[in-house]
């Protein structure tokens, strides 16, 4: 075991995304199961919400799981009660900083692991007192940052004592041999698990990622300051263009919300926004769960 499977509890350095909407009990709770470890997306759920949820997946694993907090959401005061009330031993953050959470956090036991873009932040993050930190490069899906993979896990590792999880254009063992050759302990990884048969997209959607090519992804939003990387199809294109006529960041962003959940929740693959990762091109069928952490640790 290495510092982040001790740490953790779980049988393979594995975890799985915290994909907004799709990141459900049936699919966070498979992902635990398989060994690996499931991450709950709270996304803009309500408290009530979240624990509905977490209590779905301690009806579905008694394995350990995650649950993401997303610092946009307004109730994550709440949120965070909730997760230590529900006996949750593992978060990871993402959009803001837990600072102001961590003494609560700690004191509850939990292990805290922030999603990080750059060297800087991932020092800070070190510094408050994290457990571990996921380097997430820019050929993630959804919203990105500015540094590639490449060159931000290597630069993270040197600079950080705790373990580094990688992210970002993972699919394959190939990439997991990359990330750990690299120096990193663990990988995250969404794209090939949003569409495994657990995950609650729709037939739709799962199609349109596995007959993506290497020019199938994109990326929106970067002139409103919200890159986002995406399937490149007709909404996005539409976004794409809007994006010269738009000066409300905030609208434009509820804009991108309102396709997603569209795409989520009616599998609308032409009206809604699918996020995807640039490694969409490699993924060619839906397998399990199972199946895709089984190949992931292949050799």
């Amino acid at each position: 075991m290495n510092r982040i499977t001790e740490m953790l509890g779980i049988k393979y350095p594995i975890i799985q995304g915290a994909m907004q909407d799709v990141a459900k009990a049936g699919l966070v709770a498979a992902v635990s199961n398989a060994g690996g470890l499931g991450v709950l997306a709270s996304g803009q759920g309500t408290p009530e919400q979240v624990r509905e949820e977490i209590r779905k997946v301690k009806e579905l694993t008694d394995k350990p799981f995650a649950v993401n907090l997303m610092f946009l959401n307004k109730k994550v005061p709440e949120i965070v009660d909730v997760v230590i009330e529900e006996g949750v031993k593992i978060v990871t953050t993402g959009a803001g900083t837990p600072k102001l959470y961590m003494p609560k956090l700690k004191e509850a036991g939990i292990k805290v692991m922030p999603v990080i873009p750059n060297v800087k932040i991932a020092k800070k993050m070190e510094n408050l007192g994290v457990d571990a930190v996921i380097a997430e490069g820019m050929e993630s899906g959804g919203h990105i940052g500015t540094m590639t993979s490449q060159t931000l896990w290597p630069q993270v590792v040197d600079a950080v004592n705790i373990p580094v999880i990688a992210a970002g254009g993972i699919a394959d063992n190939r990439g997991v041999k990359a990330a750990m050759a690299m120096g990193a302990e663990c990988v995250q990884c969404g794209t090939i698990f949003s569409i495994s048969k657990e995950s609650p997209v729709g037939d739709n959607w799962k199609k349109m990622i596995i007959e993506s090519k290497d020019t199938s992804i994109g990326v929106i939003g970067t002139k409103m300051g919200v890159a986002s990387r995406t399937v490149v199809n007709k909404k996005a294109k539409e976004l794409y263009e809007l994006e010269d006529k738009m000066t409300d960041k905030l609208k434009f962003n509820q804009l991108l919300d309102e396709a997603y959940q569209k795409a989520v929740y009616q599998d609308d693959v032409e009206n809604g926004i699918i996020f995807a990762g640039s490694v969409a091109g490699m993924i060619h069928e839906s397998k399990s769960v199972a199946e895709i952490i089984s190949d992931l640790m292949k050799e």
